[in-house]
């Protein structure tokens, strides 16, 4: 069923560009992760409150790995805003698409490469669709600290997640 021109249905999702232009994305917080490395290893600060916005603030983290090779995503948020962690081990392609059409980015689209060989974090504000790929060698470890609870308290509302992995033609690709 589709929702009625004008509803709140219909604005939730505006309509997808069907080509996006190489730019910065509005929102979108990237920072450089430092090691500091020792005889016993290294250590990264990943989070400090005082440097994250208020809208941004983890409720919650959690940890993946992802297979060389294979990605994650593309899909967004309508509400949650991701907080990811690429500090390895190995390296990823991360894209994002700028589809909020009120947004003074919207249609952009820009690539970042983070991971062992350029720890980053990267903070992913609602609407911006993500998507990532490990290009390394190893199996990859991604940190999240979404703003929103996975499935809200108690894990009884509907997951926020508009998945695109699957549509035929789709133009969130990883594959250029």
């Amino acid at each position: 069923m589709q929702p009625k021109p004008g509803s709140s249905a219909e604005t939730k999702r505006p309509p997808t560009p069907t080509r996006f232009k190489r730019g910065q994305v509005e929102g979108v917080v990237v920072r450089d992760l430092r090691k500091f490395v020792d005889e016993r290893g290294w250590l990264a600060e990943l989070f400090r409150d005082d440097e994250v916005a208020e809208e941004f603030l983890p409720a919650m983290a959690y940890v993946s790995t992802t297979l060389p090779g294979l990605q994650r995503g593309p899909h967004e948020h309508a509400d949650q805003a991701d907080y990811f962690c690429f500090i390895g081990p190995s390296n990823f392609k991360l894209r994002l698409w700028d589809n909020r059409r009120g947004s003074a980015t919207f249609g952009n689209v820009t690539t970042l490469f983070a991971g062992e060989d350029a720890p980053k974090s990267v903070i992913i504000p609602a609407g911006v669709v993500h998507a990532y790929k490990n290009v390394g060698p190893a199996p990859g470890v991604v940190i999240n600290l979404p703003n929103r609870l996975y499935m809200g308290a108690g894990r009884r509302e509907a997951v926020d997640e508009i998945r695109h992995e699957d549509e035929p033609g789709t133009a969130f690709r990883l594959d250029d």
